[in-house]
């Protein structure tokens, strides 16, 4: 076959690619929660999204040339466009986000995870806290996050704050009022990931102080997610 007659076909292959591409970075986090280990389902999500963005931008170029099939190649361009896009948004919301992935409103007692231990799997992170490093970031970072004051007795908080888990639809593993300890599994949407959770609720003066820690078990920084979650049950509160 002469050259000529193979040019023709490469429009098609590169849009081919391209859809490809951009399938495997829509299908990464439905596969990650079906079972799919993180660490493959996380390299198929950013190697699918780098070649959807170079094939996006080829593709571009032979829909302006008018070669290829026409067809295929605008419906690889607009599954490709927001496959890499939606990862480069994710990237730039975390860009100030410290590279952390256990954040606890007390990091000087941080709670312990009890109940949890044995269910978080043999490759999660360690259920011990991170230290003295991770404390320093976290406090540059969410200079804000603290625990809660309530005005209720010890008793009376805890019925709250489990109220309050609950509301956040979390897996409630552990409920113990006489520890004044809650544990429990948050499912990251559309990725699966599991991260745990405990709650301590304390005597503090005539109230009670509510203190939050949330772990992701794999990864090594979680984008902002573990703060903003408990931000949003402390909110929960009020």
């Amino acid at each position: 076959m002469s050259d000529i007659d193979a040019k023709p076909k490469w429009p098609l292959r590169i849009g081919l690619i391209t859809l490809v591409a951009a399938l495997a970075v829509l299908a990464a986090g439905p596969l990650m929660s079906a079972g799919l280990d993180w660490r493959p389902g996380l390299a198929m999500f950013a190697l699918g999204a780098v070649v959807a963005g170079i094939g996006a931008l080829t593709v571009g170029f032979f829909l302006l040339r008018a070669r290829g099939p026409r067809a295929l190649l605008l419906v690889a361009l607009i599954a490709a466009v927001p496959a890499a896009l939606i990862p480069l948004g994710i990237l730039l919301s975390a860009r100030d986000k410290p590279q952390i992935h256990d954040i606890s409103t007390d990091t000087a007692d941080p709670p312990s995870f009890v109940a949890l231990v044995p269910l978080r799997g043999s490759g999660a992170s360690d259920a011990g806290y991170d230290g003295p490093t991770t404390a320093a970031a976290q406090r540059a970072g969410y200079p804000t996050l603290a625990g809660k004051l309530l005005s209720e007795r010890p008793a009376s908080a805890f019925d709250k704050a489990l109220a309050a888990a609950r509301a956040m639809e979390w897996r409630i593993v552990a409920s113990d009022p006489a520890s004044g300890r809650i544990e429990a599994i948050a499912t990251v949407p559309w990725w699966g990931f599991k991260d745990d959770i405990v709650v301590r609720v304390r005597p503090d003066g005539d109230g009670a102080r509510i203190d939050v820690r949330s772990k992701s078990r794999a990864g090594k920084g979680d984008l902002g997610v573990n703060a903003a979650r408990i931000e949003a049950y402390l909110a929960k509160l009020a």
